[in-house]
């Protein structure tokens, strides 16, 4: 199968760890892996590479609030330490679901005013509701605007022409 060497378009980076940058210093994808991103969200979100791809994208597009906030409920729910897990779900609150906070995410007022009873005595589960609407507008808008971005499109053009000279 064949596989490329990616710079994203744009000269935008991936987000790597520690790790990856020790290990590989460029990123290798095969054209059928990036195909099945079009597949669903979930493809999408699921590969390491596809989600750092649909993160620059919506970094370009100054509307990277929502998946931000689902990959941090996504940590939130690892939380063991009751301590830690009220300390993290009031960071959560003040910095995606209070009106006027700084990465506010879209969620209706009902949403919002359980979620602000919920932080006060806070769960690995306080944030569901908002984590699925905030999925279901990425499913529903940003991500079908992605697999028709520049970034999708040329990323899927340069591996199916590496595909042919193989």
């Amino acid at each position: 199968m064949p596989s490329l060497i990616v710079e994203p378009p744009n000269t935008q980076r991936f987000i790597m760890d520690r790790d990856d940058r020790n290990r590989n210093k460029n990123i290798r994808l095969s054209l059928e892996d990036t195909q099945q991103w079009s597949q669903s969200l979930e493809k999408l979100l699921e590969s390491k590479y596809g989600l750092a791809t649909f993160r620059n994208f919506l970094k370009s597009e100054y509307s990277d609030e929502n998946i931000e906030f689902w990959l941090t409920c996504e940590d939130y729910k690892k939380i063991k330490s009751s301590f830690r897990m009220s300390s993290r779900a009031k960071k959560i609150y003040e910095q995606f679901i209070k009106a006027e906070s700084p990465k506010e995410i879209n969620i209706d007022y009902h949403t919002r005013e359980q979620i602000k009873r919920n932080v006060k005595t806070p769960t690995m589960h306080c944030f569901d509701d908002a984590q699925k609407i905030v999925y279901g507008l990425m499913e529903r808008d940003s991500y079908p605007r992605f697999l028709r971005s520049d970034i999708y499109r040329t990323l899927l053009e340069s591996l199916a022409a590496d595909a042919t000279k193989g």
